[in-house]
């Protein structure tokens, strides 16, 4: 009898397990298949686009109305920007893409520029026509190399996830379809970039002082790990794995993950005296047993100890008992919003959780700030008169155009609603005005 009974158990035992391990499957499944969906969306809209872009591209060139044109390079504007949020959404961070980038916000950048002054009275330039002309047979060759990924995707019946394990196992890589299609765009695109040299495109997508601010002795992987100790917070480097970025990367830098139970923490670290530019930790949030305002003291004197010098906080908030700190550079006074650094900070133990530094590292530099040309009463005569300003800054922003400015930043209200407005310290423009949600409003001081 007990025989049977234990024979019993044991099948319920294997019944349950097998259903258990069929649903895991099952739900496995569901999120593998949402992720192709979206993958081969994002791929054919950006086929889509791009046939678009080249045939509006193509459009503004054949006008004869300065009228016209205007609304046209709005439109061309519009679908570069979808394009380059379709490239986004595709799994190629390890695959260097950063000139198909870079080519999409040029035309995004140029078409901006020139849509927003009064073309009846100020038409293209024949300089101008003669980059627009460049543009248009750049984005026909890409347009065309697109589609024959396109051809060979769905004539073969290509699945995107594919292409995802292949970049992470590069001894595949050279055998994936879908990524030497898109080398060969990439390598396309790189051609157009010595004819645009003399090409009035400017603004964003400028990499003038790009990544100047890393400092320091190269790291072999052996010190690279070594390094990531401290900010893994673990006592040995048993756990971790560490890849190096590939040709074609901004910069070199070290990929290191870590798993060790139920934590699974990842970094960037750059070669180049070994910074963390990007650091992520995933692990149980326990209950919140440290205040909004005693996180924010971990986040600094994390910042300190990782040599960020000068960083003052911008906005905090607080979701899920994580703490999130955004951090401006301040030269001299002058808040730099390019030079920006975001700090997660677990408010169960106090420890970090995340670290967004790329764009410290990309745009920070030694600059000549400008006194400002108007005075701080002037700048305020150009805000609303209904806005109640509450705090005053001197501030540098990028503007529409990409260009460094240098701002009176006025934190507001009207209504019920809560402002940021940037006015040009050198002229009184009106460069940006923002509304803030109620979380973003969250500072130092006011916890």
């Amino acid at each position: 009898m007990i025989r049977w009974i234990i024979i019993s158990v044991l099948t319920i035992g294997i019944a349950g397990t097998a259903f258990w391990g069929y649903q895991e499957h099952q739900e496995k499944n569901a999120i593998l298949i949402q992720a192709e969906n979206t993958y081969q969306r994002s791929f054919h809209e950006l086929s889509y686009h791009m046939d678009l872009l080249n045939d509006k591209i193509g459009t503004a060139l054949a006008m004869n109305s300065n009228k016209s044109l205007s609304p046209q390079l709005v439109e061309i504007w519009r679908l570069s920007s979808e394009a380059l949020s379709n490239v986004g959404q595709l799994p190629l961070g390890l695959l260097p893409f950063n000139k198909t980038e870079e080519f999409l916000a040029d035309i995004g950048d140029f078409t901006y520029k020139t849509a927003v002054r009064n073309l009846e009275k100020d038409p293209l330039s024949e300089k101008e026509t003669k980059a627009l002309q460049n543009l248009y047979k750049q984005s026909g060759d890409i347009r065309d190399e697109l589609r024959q990924v396109q051809h060979v995707v769905l004539d073969n019946n290509l699945r995107w996830m594919d292409v995802q394990l292949a970049l992470v196992n590069a001894d595949e890589q050279a055998d994936n379809t879908i990524i030497d299609g898109f080398k060969t765009v990439e390598k396309t695109v790189k051609g157009f970039s010595e004819s645009n040299v003399d090409s009035s495109i400017i603004g964003t997508s400028s990499k003038e002082h790009e990544y100047q601010n890393l400092q320091g002795d190269k790291l072999n992987e052996q010190n690279a790990l070594i390094k990531s100790k401290d900010y893994f917070n673990v006592n040995n480097t048993e756990d971790m794995k560490i890849t190096k970025s590939g040709k074609g990367a901004d910069i070199p830098f070290y990929s290191i993950s870590y798993e060790k139970g139920n934590t699974n923490a990842y970094m960037d670290m750059s070669v180049q005296g070994g910074h963390p530019l990007t650091l992520l930790v995933e692990r149980p949030i326990d209950d919140k047993k440290i205040s909004l305002n005693e996180g924010l003291n971990r986040a600094e004197k994390y910042l300190k100890e990782a040599g960020f010098d000068d960083m003052e906080l911008y906005q905090s908030s607080e979701y899920n008992n994580i703490g999130f700190y955004s951090f401006l550079y301040t030269d001299s006074g002058v808040r730099v919003f390019s030079d920006a650094i975001e700090v997660k900070i677990g408010l169960d133990n106090g420890d970090i959780l995340g670290l967004t530094a790329r764009n410290y590292f990309m745009n920070h530099k030694e600059r000549d700030i400008p006194k400002p040309s108007i005075s701080k009463s002037e700048a305020k005569e150009m805000v609303n008169p209904n806005v109640k300003i509450q705090e005053d800054f001197l501030s540098i922003i990028d503007n529409d155009l990409g260009e460094e400015v240098l701002t009176y930043e006025f934190l507001g209200v009207m209504g019920q609603e809560t402002y940021r407005i940037f006015i040009n310290a050198m002229d009184g423009k009106e460069e940006k005005i923002e509304k803030l949600d109620g979380t973003e409003i969250n500072y130092a001081g006011s916890f």
